[in-house]
């Protein structure tokens, strides 16, 4: 193990973080979950900018990272739907949604050519709200009163993003396909 490691390690804790986080929330120990989601935020934060200051950049660290991401907030969403925290209909969304994009980037990267997967900023957009959503509700549930109307605005905000972002990936590789002649 040398120091490059280190952003990749940092996102294999944050993989393992998910785990005492769902615990947290299904246990309605809301304080704990917010301590954990958010330690696992500050290594987000530390891996991308370790790995972007001193050039650690890893192919490996490019899947890991996104995954560690998803594993959290999908995982979130799932508890705090199972919670009656936030509507089901939005966790089906959500989930959905990534699953919309995984089966598009797979069917393009094997049908069409190479896909490089990048976030688009309407991706980043959407899931900063995912994120604020988590937040604000547990929050909410726990140890910070919060006026109802910032966790509906959330959710409204959710469904919005995870709409636009989803159909944003369809449009995109669609019209990139067609430009390839894959599609006819």
């Amino acid at each position: 193990m040398n120091r490059r490691d280190i952003p990749n390690l940092l996102t294999v804790l944050r993989v393992f973080l998910t785990v005492p986080v769902i615990w947290a929330l299904l246990q309605r120990e809301f304080s704990w979950a917010l301590l954990l989601f958010g330690v696992a935020g500050v290594s987000d934060g530390l891996d991308g900018y370790l790995a972007k200051r001193y050039g650690w950049e890893s192919r490996l660290g490019s899947l890991l990272d996104p995954l560690a991401d998803k594993a959290l907030l999908v995982s979130s969403f799932l508890a705090l739907g199972w919670l009656d925290l936030i509507p089901v209909w939005l966790v089906v969304l959500v989930i959905l949604r990534d699953l919309v994009i995984v089966a598009g980037a797979l069917v393009y990267h094997f049908q069409v050519e190479h896909l490089e997967a990048a976030p688009s900023p309407l991706s980043k957009l959407n899931t900063v709200t995912q994120i604020l959503l988590v937040l604000a509700v547990v929050c909410a549930a726990g140890p910070l009163s919060l006026p109802e109307f910032v966790v509906e605005t959330l959710i409204w905000a959710t469904l919005v993003t995870t709409l636009a972002s989803g159909a944003s990936y369809v449009w995109i590789w669609s019209r990139k396909a067609l430009d390839q002649g894959w599609l006819h």
